[in-house]
């Protein structure tokens, strides 16, 4: 049984994602659909490859990860399918693939498959659905492309080490209003070299010491930690951080420590 996993910006109110996953069971009656999230908002490019980034590494190997995210038709864009890290991953070359990957892909094709016009302002429902089938069935990436030697590129907002200090951003906020910023647990400790350190971010606020988990702190309390992500997080145990906070997308935070 083939698994493919979804990652859309379709929400649930419309017919758009049930029109997907009829379009994958009735190209592959036995196929096991996951859905990873259909509510990033729309065209949000970066904050689906977080999303997917830091989900399909759970899933099996050969798993087919579906992305429809900004793949309304386009005569400008391609569409790709490409194997990486023993997974496969379809959809749009909107730059989505060079903020999931660290390296280049193993072995990657611009999409060849006939457009059914009927379909051409819907693709995903169409060449990247018939793509992500083949795929799942254990088809080659040769039979549905042409190689290819380069994505389209978008680059993350990296943080920036002055001296004894990084200073990060907010990267994501997720369902429970924890806030995720650019700073991976591998930075903080190669700047730490085990040192104090005081994290700074609005409304005056700091935080000095790692959790190792959220109910650490009493209720109510805030608190920052690595999470699953490995990236350093701002949390309120059993609240909402982002809005308790005022830490929106994009805000900037720092992490001082000592001389």
């Amino acid at each position: 049984m083939g698994i493919i996993t979804l990652t859309t910006d379709l929400g649930q109110k419309d017919f758009y994602q049930p029109a997907l996953k009829g379009s994958l069971i009735s190209l592959f009656p036995n196929v096991r659909l996951v859905d990873i999230t259909h509510e990033v908002a729309p065209f949000n490019v970066q904050q689906a490859a977080f999303i997917l980034k830091n989900a399909y590494n759970y899933f099996p190997a050969k798993s087919v990860h579906l992305i429809g995210i900004d793949s309304v038709y386009n005569k400008h864009i391609r569409y790709l399918a490409m194997r990486y890290n023993d997974h496969y991953f379809v959809g749009a070359d909107n730059g989505i693939f060079s903020l999931i990957f660290d390296t280049e892909p193993e072995e990657m094709v611009e999409i060849n498959l006939l457009q059914d016009l009927k379909f051409l302002h819907f693709p995903l429902t169409d060449i990247l659905a018939k793509s992500a089938v083949h795929l799942a069935k254990g088809g080659k990436l040769s039979d549905i492309g042409e190689p290819i030697g380069q994505l389209l590129k978008r680059v993350a907002i990296q943080p920036i080490i002055d001296g004894n200090t990084i200073r990060g951003s907010v990267a994501h906020i997720d369902i429970f209003e924890n806030v995720i910023t650019n700073i991976s647990k591998e930075l903080f400790s190669q700047v730490q070299q085990s040192r104090k350190f005081i994290l700074y971010f609005r409304r005056n606020e700091s935080i000095n010491q790692l959790s190792w988990h959220y109910n650490e702190v009493p209720e109510g309390e805030k608190l920052c930690l690595f999470g699953i992500s490995n990236y350093l997080e701002i949390a309120i145990n059993k609240g909402n951080a982002s809005g308790l906070l005022g830490l929106n997308l994009g805000d900037m935070i720092r992490v001082e420590f000592e001389d």
